[in-house]
């Protein structure tokens, strides 16, 4: 599939802004989220902090182009996903954004390398990035054993490894290809205390090396100070519950 040609805007300077965001999941719905202003650097790592039912999922959600604004806008890379239909939002996700989920999400009887190699599907940008020093198979075993992940598992089915393995692997299917934008939601909550910390050096590294954006949302407050800024969610978004008609 051809690569699509998105028209950017004059918000070069940042990679991702977020400008007067309302937001509610129905006309008569009890939840409301408002946001005035968000805004990510190239390169940037941002620490989001925030307790349950504070607007985390909500907002990576409109970041993701999962769900709509019901008002604002929301450029990525300088284009503003608030105007593109649906298919041309999956399009520019798939080029631009790496998601770590806190499940993983990986498909357990797919290899190892299968779950590395996915994003390419969907991403002729990517793909290419993923060709520029041999095959995309070949890129996918090198960022493997990048992250650790000995060759002798890379055809092994993901249900097959650790946890800790499976989020290694969910690491190299969100950077393969040279995403713009990592988007890790509680990634760390299932680790130990040594296992964190070798997974956010590994995540840290990789991110660094393509000069990707890095927005990481983690209750566990002792992560913030290795990131670049630190924001309470509560501070940036403003939720309100009104009554239902």
């Amino acid at each position: 599939m051809p690569e699509i040609k998105f028209a950017q805007h004059n918000q070069s300077s940042f990679l991702l802004t977020l400008e007067k965001i309302q937001f509610c999941w129905s006309k008569n719905a009890s939840f409301i989220l408002s946001l005035d202003s968000l805004r990510l650097g190239v390169g940037e790592k941002v620490f989001l902090e925030g307790p349950s039912g504070s607007g985390k999922s909500t907002l990576l959600s409109l970041i993701c182009g999962i769900i709509r604004p019901d008002q604002g806008g929301i450029c990525i890379d300088g284009i503003d996903i608030v105007k593109l239909g649906a298919g041309q939002v999956d399009r520019l996700r798939a080029d631009k954004l790496g998601v770590i989920f806190q499940q993983f999400n990986l498909l357990p009887y797919g290899s190892v390398i299968q779950n590395v190699l996915l994003p390419l599907q969907f991403s002729e940008r990517r793909r290419k990035q993923a060709s520029v020093s041999g095959t995309p198979r070949e890129e996918a075993r090198r960022l493997l054993q990048r992250l650790g992940i000995s060759t002798d598992l890379h055809e092994q089915k993901v249900a097959q490894l650790s946890i800790g393995q499976q989020q290694r692997v969910a690491v190299g299917r969100a950077i393969i290809g040279d995403p713009q934008l990592i988007i890790a939601d509680e990634p760390t909550s299932a680790l130990d205390h040594d296992s964190r910390d070798q997974f956010l050096t590994l995540l840290f590294e990789e991110t660094a090396r393509v000069n990707a954006g890095l927005i990481l949302v983690s209750h566990d407050r002792s992560l913030a100070s290795d990131f670049d800024r630190q924001l309470d969610i509560r501070e940036i978004v403003r939720t309100s519950v009104i009554g239902t008609q």
